[in-house]
């Protein structure tokens, strides 16, 4: 009876050290109910209202996917180069299973470790001529993601509806930022196009953004901010300089506007930050990131266009711009 006692204990004992190994407690650092534990590192080239939907709708997202919060973590660069590469590095060394870099800027970064991590990326203009990836059908490599490609001739087709006579259009942006260059030759060939003078203006950080456009204003008619993050960051500032005096600022995103521009022709951050997920998802449960097609938001665009600085700047008939 003691040795049948003693061998049911032991039994027990090991099934209690099974059950112990298998339990997750509160389940953190899980996969997509598979059990396995991941790690995926987040970086985003700095703190505004674009990056910052785009990072809140990829965390909401994953967690609706059945990863934990835990399982990600989240580093902003502060737009400093060497704090992200600094970033990206430490996410290599803790050996990540996928790495997220938000901003054209982060993921040429982070493209310096896809041969060690899948990288994925967000909010790149222009992934191609950033020399991210071969082609948007074929990324190659271990990178790919989701691109915010702007629609700069719907906005300034949109800029010339409102402003018929529209002949000197100002542009602001860093030299800096990869995707503001690809940008700044669509705005240059739709100019030259429609018989419309581009007047230039570049900054190297936020600081500089209110003062050139205060200058900036003094000479054009209307302003086009590209999802530039530099000048995304200052939206607020150069808004405010744009209204007092009374020049529209057309912007290459969303929250530009609801930070005070006029208005844009784009699409929604949120739904960048939820396909961006569904990529890492895909990476995670063992599909090449090189093989996913890069996710270009070029359809269902919506006009968007912030009453309150409307108003502001006199226009009175904005609404029927709006869809």
């Amino acid at each position: 009876m003691k040795k049948f006692l003693s061998v049911c204990l032991s039994m027990f004992m090991m099934a209690s050290l099974f059950t112990g190994c298998g339990d997750t407690g509160s389940g953190k650092n899980q996969g997509a109910g598979n059990g396995e534990k991941v790690k995926i590192g987040v970086v985003q080239y700095m703190d505004h209202p674009s990056l910052d939907t785009i990072r809140d709708s990829f965390k909401a997202q994953m967690i609706s996917l059945g990863y934990s919060e835990d399982a990600m973590e989240f580093q902003s660069a502060g737009g400093d180069g060497v704090t992200q590469s600094a970033i990206v590095q430490s996410f290599s060394g803790d050996q990540k299973d996928v790495v997220v870099a938000i901003a054209t800027p982060t993921a040429q970064a982070a493209a310096n470790i896809s041969n060690q991590i899948p990288v994925v990326f967000s909010a790149v203009s222009d992934p191609v001529g950033a020399g991210l990836v071969e082609s948007l059908e074929a990324p190659g490599g271990n990178i790919t993601g989701t691109s915010d490609e702007i629609q700069v001739e719907l906005i300034l087709e949109l800029a010339l509806k409102i402003n018929p006579d529209l002949k000197k259009l100002g542009f602001i942006y860093n030299t800096g930022e990869a995707n503001s260059m690809t940008n700044l030759a669509k705005a240059k060939a739709f100019c030259e196009s429609h018989s419309i003078e581009l007047i230039e203006t570049a900054v190297t950080n936020t600081n500089e953004v209110q003062a050139a456009a205060q200058i900036l204003c003094t000479k054009v008619e209307a302003v086009f901010a590209p999802n530039d993050n530099t000048v995304a960051s200052a939206m607020a500032a150069l808004a405010n300089t744009a209204i007092q005096a009374k020049v529209p600022v057309y912007c290459g995103a969303d929250s530009m506007v609801n930070d005070g521009g006029f208005a844009t022709v784009g699409i929604n951050y949120e739904d960048l930050g939820k396909e961006t997920a569904n990529m890492v998802d895909q990476v995670l449960k063992g599909k090449k990131a090189g093989e996913i097609p890069v996710k270009v938001f070029n359809s269902d665009l919506a006009t968007i266009i912030n009453e309150e600085t409307a108003n502001a700047l006199g226009i009175s008939d904005y609404e029927q711009y709006m869809e």
